[in-house]
């Protein structure tokens, strides 16, 4: 049986941190680790090629970044077998957009309409007929990215073609979801409650009086508590009528404007409930 302060902290594949996300998400999982050594806690660091390859070593705490199928799946028996671990890879997995989809209309979370197809069925481009507006995302259907071309805004008459393209890289299914015109706004919080930060995308800015910031963070912990997230962030667009709208929801996001202060409450989480022998 490990000591009570062993750790062995999983880094994200640089094939789900495309561009500057691989330097970012690595550095929130280096600053939340810092915290555990500054506690005395012994520290072991695998990626997450190295789970999948073999059996990842007994802990009494494991810090998840996996995003990968394959590196979740592996991790899935330390679930069931009750490890502590933060992200759970089932809730890993439901992040995928292909089963995020249905869980955060299950959950109540408004967000756009999308209709989630296989890019091997052009017939099923029929089903995004539905969907209003001009324009249209197409997202990958698994993972959210491992590029930028796996999230583009396009023309309704161009769809056919931006289907294909992911096709012809080898994606399986893609997400087609409405456009919402409106701004954009990130979000960073912790299932616990303890920790939330909201701001405009394009700007940074503050979340302004005139948008509910109140009812971003709880639809925020809505959906992270319906996929059992400790650790998450995403986006919403908020259009004229002022009601937001979650488009993106992210397990173990990089933090990146807020990481100092992310990474000293994600550790003061992951304490608190170890020592209460529980996930949030």
């Amino acid at each position: 049986m490990p000591p009570k302060s062993d750790l062995t902290a999983i880094y994200r594949s640089p094939t789900y941190s495309p561009l500057q996300h691989a330097s970012n998400d690595t550095a929130i999982l280096d600053a939340t680790v810092a915290h555990f050594v500054e506690a005395g806690w012994a520290v072991r660091r695998l990626g997450e090629d190295d789970v999948v390859r073999r059996k990842a070593p007994g802990a009494q705490v494991y810090l998840n970044m996996c995003q990968g199928p394959l590196a979740s799946e592996s991790l899935l028996a330390l679930e069931g077998a009750g490890a502590q671990i933060f992200n759970r890879p089932s809730s890993v997995l439901s992040c995928h957009r292909h089963r995020l989809i249905g869980l955060l209309a299950q959950a109540g979370i408004p967000a756009p309409r999308t209709e989630v197809i296989s890019t091997a069925d052009q017939s099923a481009l029929e089903r995004s007929a539905g969907l209003r507006g001009d324009r249209l995302w197409v997202k990958r259907g698994d993972v959210h990215a491992e590029r930028p071309e796996d999230v583009v805004l396009v023309e309704r008459s161009s769809l056919g073609s931006a289907v294909a393209a992911f096709r012809s890289r080898g994606v399986g299914r893609v997400a087609i979801q409405e456009h919402v015109d409106g701004v954009v706004y990130k979000f960073y919080g912790l299932g616990d409650g303890s920790f939330f930060e909201a701001f405009r995308a394009d700007t940074r800015q503050p979340v302004e009086p005139a948008v509910n910031r109140w009812r971003l963070e709880r639809l925020a912990l809505q959906a992270a508590s319906a996929l059992q997230l400790d650790i998450f962030g995403g986006d919403f667009v908020v259009g004229n009528d002022g009601d937001p709208m979650m488009i993106d929801l992210n397990d173990w996001p990089s933090f990146a404007p807020v990481r100092a202060s992310a990474a000293h409450a994600i550790a003061t989480m992951v304490l608190n409930l170890v020592s209460q022998g529980m996930t949030a």
